[in-house]
């Protein structure tokens, strides 16, 4: 299944997004430094941006 994410926001090495999944919005934070495999998914758009804020990359 294709996501169609919205509102997409960077916040550091960490993308940050929105999207629909099964009628509930959901959100998404992810790492885009190479080899690091940082990726979780929320209920609360503040809640993923708060991982995004705290992320430490080991990579």
């Amino acid at each position: 299944m294709n996501r169609r994410f919205r509102n997409l926001r960077r916040i550091g090495p960490v993308n940050v997004a929105s999207y629909v999944e099964r009628g509930r919005n959901r959100h998404l934070a992810a790492c885009t430094a190479p080899r690091c495999d940082f990726s979780a998914e929320y209920d609360s758009r503040a809640a993923a941006e708060l991982a995004a804020y705290t992320h430490r990359c080991p990579a």
